[in-house]
């Protein structure tokens, strides 16, 4: 107990007394923006990606278009988001006479990996809703964008709305990746804690009660929200 209060006593001196957890804070916030931001990118791209791929049409640029989207999807699905990270820092955005911070890299990358995934569970989803729903648009006179935009996406959402939850939760696990490229994430800040002593395992205990105590939080917070949405279905 002896040697366990000594961890506890270097890991409190660092982290208040030097001010140790003046970079906890930072690493949390930047660790939920980029989670945040990532999964904002990853809807969009995700969404578009999706309806591109579920539309039927011979026409030549769709067909390539879609052949593009199977391309990035297969990418960014099979390879690992760390070589991402630095295929995209030290490779492509330099190649390409692009200087970005580190963080705007991160938000980027973690993006576009999101919005492969996301392809794939918005594909789904839109495949859920009733084929009706699209007939009965175009009924009332909406044309084909019109329609998957106001009457299938929506539905499709909240069909799939806790699958983008974990969507969620796995972003926010796989930030502790983007201290490869320089970013002050949760990781990168308790580590630091760590090796300015050499003493490690009290920092990441707390490092992974903090990531526990987040995705507990957000996880109430989708179902708060999916209760809302059955409530409003079932009015």
């Amino acid at each position: 107990m002896g040697s366990l209060s000594n961890k506890w006593d270097m890991f409190i001196n660092v982290f208040i007394d030097k001010g140790g957890y003046k970079e906890v804070l930072t690493g949390l916030a930047n660790t939920m923006i980029i989670a945040l931001v990532a999964l904002v990118i990853g809807i969009i791209l995700g969404t578009l990606i999706a309806a591109c791929e579920v539309v039927e049409s011979k026409h030549v640029v769709l067909r390539i278009l879609k052949k593009i989207c199977t391309v990035y999807v297969a990418f960014f699905r099979g390879t690992p988001v760390v070589v991402q990270l630095l295929l995209g820092y030290f490779v492509i955005l330099p190649l390409m006479g692009i200087n970005m911070v580190s963080l705007g890299v991160a938000i980027l990358i973690m993006g576009l990996n999101s919005a492969a995934y996301v392809s794939e569970i918005m594909r789904s989803g839109i495949l859920s809703v009733d084929p009706g729903q699209m007939e009965a648009g175009r009924a009332l006179g909406l044309n084909y964008r019109v329609t998957m935009l106001s009457v299938i996406i929506p539905q499709a959402v909240k069909n799939i709305l806790p699958t983008l939850g974990n969507e969620l939760i796995s972003l926010i696990k796989e930030t502790s990746v983007v201290s490869f490229i320089g970013v002050v994430d949760l990781y990168k800040a308790f580590r630091s804690i760590g090796s300015s002593n050499y003493e490690y395992m009290i920092p990441f205990l707390i490092m992974a009660v903090i990531y526990v105590v987040v995705i507990l939080i957000i996880t109430g917070l989708l179902r708060i929200m999916e209760r809302g949405l059955r409530t409003s279905d079932q009015r």
